[in-house]
């Protein structure tokens, strides 16, 4: 037997173990680090050979392993942009150079320009749903953008479409114009009283309401008129007519013998100093013997503040308004690779692809295999403290017996040395 062999056996031995306190200490170190996953060292004999008789010791090799895919606990928190993975998957992240890389680390909040920053400094990306709903692209990170929650203030929409629909009294008496009673077209007063009215809301481009009075007069068999009137340009009192303005939109309906509708009933309604255009659509109307009705809606929006917003299960980003009403504004992707654990790991507790880990597939969360968004939480990490003291003190005993190996050695060197005296 070689003594400096087993002297370099024994060095070999203390360097192994020297590793393996490296990643106890990292994670020890890391033990409170959000979405960290524990490190691991594992150890392979090399051997060398022997012949005749004479025993060659070789040393040990390690390598290094992470639990990537071991999920940690998740615990709650009060921050509704803290989010974890419950399942398979990792958000996709991007660094202050524009480098990609996926991650676990959900612990995210805005940054001065409103996009969410992890602690690490990297943006979590998603997709824009401005022009509706998005889709993910599978192979890749194309079409992302970073997600920002700014809540931007208050906002209204005009409306632009409107819908009414009901019945018009087949028995209805025929109107006809004369000094007891015009027809409400030609806006003058009185008014005559075989007319029914409704009413219907909509919204100006700033956001003010607008009421509408709508009118219906049968003019002959199975025709209808249909004015409509800007109610802020009615005469005061009772009597709306005459208005300061004409009829902001008209239509005549005629029907056939069995009360549908045959003709009319889409139009335009043009308002305000800005002409205003509403695509008015009344097709929904019937002609039976029974009492008048109507219902109608119209879209648009007052000016409503943004009061908060949240993330779903399935990634969706959401704005709160003020009436409680929400509308999407990113989706968050999650991404995985076929060997999780051989991604390679990056500063800032991020993680990149490689030829090992397989290629990147990108999808929504509670689809395709992935998990779901959890918001108000954060996974935490997988490092098990009591099972990295004892490692560490396992550690500790065996660079000891390593050491004394090589002590040993350098005793019988001694003695060799000391038979030339």
């Amino acid at each position: 037997m070689s003594i400096f062999g087993s002297m370099k056996t024994a060095v070999s031995g203390m360097n192994a173990q020297a590793n393996r306190l490296g990643t106890v200490s990292d994670n020890i170190a890391n033990s409170s680090t959000t979405g960290y996953k524990e490190a691991s060292t594992s150890f392979s004999s090399l051997v060398l050979p022997s012949s005749g008789g004479s025993y060659n010791s070789g040393g040990v090799e390690t390598s290094v392993h992470y639990a990537i895919s071991q999920q940690g606990n998740v615990s709650a928190t009060t921050s509704s942009s803290d989010l974890a993975i419950q399942g398979n998957g990792f958000f996709v992240v991007q660094s202050a150079a524009g480098q990609t890389f996926l991650t676990r680390a959900g612990d995210f909040s805005p940054d001065a320009s409103g996009n969410l920053v992890n602690s690490a400094g990297f943006t979590l990306m998603g997709y824009s749903a401005a022009a509706g709903s998005p889709s993910v692209v599978v192979n890749g990170f194309g079409g992302m953008v970073p997600i920002n929650v700014t809540q931007s203030g208050v906002t209204a929409v005009a409306t632009t479409t409107g819908t009414m629909s009901g019945n018009l009294n087949s028995n209805a008496k025929i109107a006809t114009s004369s000094a007891t009673g015009y027809l409400p077209s030609e806006n003058q007063a009185p008014v005559t009283t075989d007319t029914s009215k409704a009413s219907i809301t909509g919204y100006d481009s700033q956001g003010n309401a607008v009421t509408f009075d709508v009118y219906y007069t049968k003019t002959a068999d199975n025709t209808w008129d249909v004015s409509i009137y800007n109610k802020a340009d009615a005469a005061s009192g009772d009597t709306p007519f005459p208005y300061s303005s004409g009829p902001v939109g008209s239509t005549t309906l005629t029907f056939d013998s069995n009360g549908a509708l045959t003709s009319g009933g889409t139009f335009d309604v043009t308002f305000g100093s800005n002409s205003q255009t509403i695509a008015m659509d009344m097709t929904g109307f019937s002609q039976v013997a029974t009492d008048f009705s109507a219902t109608g809606k119209m879209n648009g929006q007052a000016p409503n503040p943004v009061t908060s917003v949240t993330v779903g299960k399935d990634g969706t980003v959401n704005a709160v308004y003020k009436d409680s009403s929400t509308k999407a504004l990113y989706r968050i992707p999650l991404a995985t690779v076929s060997s999780p654990d051989n991604l390679t790991v990056e500063t800032g507790n991020v993680y990149s692809a490689n030829g090992v880990s397989g290629v990147t597939v990108s999808g929504w969360p509670q689809s395709g295999g992935f998990g779901y968004i959890q918001s108000n939480a954060l996974e935490e990490s997988n490092v098990d403290l009591a099972t990295e003291l004892t490692n560490m003190i396992v550690s500790q005993k065996s660079y000891t017996a390593n050491s004394k190996v090589f002590q040993a050695g350098s005793d019988l060197l001694d003695v060799l040395v000391n038979l030339q005296r």
